[in-house]
């Protein structure tokens, strides 16, 4: 197959819609930095003392969505502090962890550095979309993300759970994104200009097929059998995503952008 026919078409779009923590951040690396001193008080041989700490990120996690789900209208920078205040219990058994401790976990994501090809990619893509974000997130972390992480690349639009009352994998969520999209940017998902970019097969693949989204994979290892992450594992949710395009990362996604659009402006 020839290289150019090697992917779907990619320049009809008109927007990108992004997950941040994962699929633009280095959630992983973050993540390991702001649990590591409670890590290290587990015996060497605990099963959650690892190095990285995936099994540790998989239990927090759960702990977290069960938080969204119950909680839907708090915001995530509280999910945090409360999800980690429940870990320390739970697998440390500390009776509870100080504000001290648990806040700064909480407004944590706002420093946690992007992979190192997500800025350049943002600003190339955003040469050829509008681009917004759908995050699972708080404002204030957002905010501290999108100006001090990602500069120079610009947002045409943010929506966060905060605003929305919700967390993905909710299609709540998406409806809220479908309509601002078409209200604020003049994007009209239905008529096939909205195209979805993600790491999480969970949160955002599986409602992107439910809802008719298509969507763009940015796997970052999670392809492998050893690098599912929290994002979920492909090969249990192979059925129940339909994403038309897989890349490696979010630069890879930009250079493939970038050469169509070069072919189309020759043809």
């Amino acid at each position: 197959m020839a290289p150019e026919e090697k992917y779907p078409d990619l320049t009809g779009f008109k927007a990108l819609s992004f997950d941040v923590y994962g699929t633009i951040i280095d959630w992983e690396a973050g993540f390991a930095r702001a649990i590591q001193p409670l890590l290290a008080q587990l015996p060497p041989d605990h099963p959650l003392n690892t190095d990285p700490p995936t099994a540790a990120a998989q239990r927090l996690n759960a702990v977290q969505n069960a938080i969204e789900h119950a909680q839907p209208t708090l915001p995530y920078n509280e999910v945090l502090a409360e999800a980690i205040t429940r870990f320390a219990r739970a697998e440390l058994g500390l009776p509870g962890l100080s504000d001290s401790v648990a806040e700064p976990f909480g407004n944590a994501p706002g420093t946690w550095g992007a992979h190192a090809d997500s800025a350049d990619a943002l600003v190339r893509l955003g040469k050829r979309y509008k681009l917004a974000i759908l995050s699972n997130v708080d404002n204030r972390n957002i905010a501290a993300t999108v100006e001090k992480q990602l500069a120079p690349a610009k947002f045409d639009a943010v929506y966060t759970a905060q605003d929305i009352g919700s967390y993905k994998p909710s299609h709540a969520n998406f409806a809220y994104l479908f309509d601002h999209a078409k209200s604020d940017l003049g994007v009209d998902k239905d008529k096939g200009e909205l195209l979805h970019v993600a790491r999480s097969l969970t949160a955002d693949h599986v409602p992107a097929k439910q809802l008719g989204l298509p969507s763009v994979w940015i796997s970052r290892g999670g392809d492998r059998e050893d690098g599912a992450g929290v994002g979920g594992n492909y090969r249990e949710l192979r059925d129940k995503v339909a994403f038309g395009w897989r890349f490696d990362t979010l630069g890879d996604f930009a250079d493939e952008v970038d050469r169509q659009f070069a072919i189309k402006a020759k043809s």
